[in-house]
C-alpha cells in the first residue's frame, strides 16, 4: 500500500479536528442546524466547482445514490457532533463520538478485508486509546471561555454524542461506495443530502437559519475545513485500505486539543499529553 493513503488520512484528521472545533464554538452562538446548513452550502459550492474543473467524470447512478446516503447520515452526525459538544463535556463527548464512528467502517473492513497484521492490529488498538486520552479532559475549560455558565453534569450530551459517532461513522463507511475513483462528484451529492436534510429540519422546525453575526467566520471556516477534509479522506480510501484511513482520519481531536490550547488557552493534561505520543507511535505502526 502506498504511503500517500496515511498521509492523506492524518491531513483529513488534522482539517476535520480544526473543523470540528470552529463549528463546536459557532455553535454555542447559533443554531446547530443553521451552522451544519450554512457550511454545508460552502462546501456544496467548493465541490461543484472543483468537479467541473477537473472534469471529472460523473459516477453511475448508483454510486451517486451512495453517496447522497453518506451524506445524510454524516450530517446527521455532524449535526449531533455539534450540539453535544456544545451542551455537554467536550472531554467525554468528543472521545466518544469519535471512537464510535471508527468502529463503524473499521468492523466492516475487518469482515470484508479481514484482519491485518498483528503489528498493524496493535497500532489500531492504541490509535483508539490515543483518541480517547487527547481528548479528554477537555471541556471544562472551553465552556469556561465560551461563557461563564456552571460546567454541565457529565451525562449531558451524551445521547447526541453517540448518536453523531454513528452518523459520522456512516459517512466514513458509505462514502467509500460512491466509485473507486471519483471524488468531487460523490462529495457533491453528498453535500446535497446533508444541505437538504439540514434545510428540511429548518423548515420543519421553524429554527432560525442564518447563523448570528459573531459566528459566521467560524462557520465559514468550519465549511472550508470540513469538506477539505472530506477530500483527503475520499483519496486515501481510493489508494489504501478503508480500516487504515477510517482510523488515522478519526484522530482528528489532536487538532481540536491543539487549537483549544492555542486559541482557547487551554492547558494539555497528562493524560492529553501521553495520548499525543500514543497517536504517533499508532500512525508508525499502522503506516508500516
Amino acid at each position: 500500500m502506498s504511503l500517500s493513503s496515511p498521509i492523506l488520512s492524518f491531513s483529513a484528521a488534522a482539517a476535520w479536528g480544526a473543523g470540528d472545533f470552529s463549528g463546536g464554538i459557532a455553535t454555542r452562538r447559533s443554531p446547530v442546524f443553521a451552522v451544519v446548513a450554512v457550511a454545508h452550502a460552502i462546501g456544496l459550492a467548493m465541490m461543484i466547482v472543483l468537479a467541473v474543473l477537473f472534469r471529472e467524470a460523473l459516477p453511475s447512478r448508483m454510486e451517486l445514490l451512495w453517496a447522497t446516503a453518506s451524506g445524510l447520515v454524516g450530517g446527521a452526525g455532524l449535526a449531533c457532533l455539534y450540539r453535544a459538544l456544545a451542551v455537554g463535556k467536550m472531554g467525554l463527548n468528543a472521545p466518544l463520538s469519535a471512537v464510535i464512528a471508527v468502529l463503524v467502517p473499521l468492523t466492516f473492513s475487518f469482515f470484508r478485508e479481514g484482519l491485518p497484521h498483528l503489528w498493524r492490529l496493535l497500532g489500531f488498538v492504541v490509535a483508539l486509546i490515543s483518541i480517547w486520552l487527547i481528548a479528554s479532559q477537555t471541556g471544562t475549560e472551553a465552556s469556561e471561555s465560551l461563557d461563564k455558565q456552571a460546567s454541565p453534569a457529565p451525562s449531558t450530551g451524551l445521547a447526541l454524542a453517540i448518536a453523531s459517532g454513528i452518523g459520522l461513522g456512516g459517512f466514513l463507511l458509505l462514502i467509500k461506495f460512491a466509485g473507486p475513483t471519483a471524488i468531487f462528484w460523490p462529495l457533491t451529492f453528498a453535500r446535497i443530502g446533508s444541505f437538504g436534510l439540514m434545510v428540511t429540519i429548518i423548515l420543519l422546525t421553524s429554527d432560525q437559519w442564518k447563523p448570528a453575526a459573531g459566528s459566521l467566520r467560524w462557520v465559514l471556516i468550519a465549511g472550508v475545513l470540513d469538506t477539505g477534509a472530506n477530500v483527503l479522506y475520499v483519496a486515501a480510501i481510493h489508494l489504501g485500505s478503508l480500516a487504515v484511513a477510517a482510523v488515522l482520519s478519526s484522530l482528528y481531536p489532536a487538532s481540536t486539543v491543539i487549537l483549544a490550547r492555542l486559541v482557547l488557552k487551554e492547558k494539555w493534561s497528562r493524560r492529553q499529553g501521553l495520548g499525543m505520543v500514543a497517536a504517533l507511535v499508532a500512525v508508525g505502526m499502522i503506516s508500516s
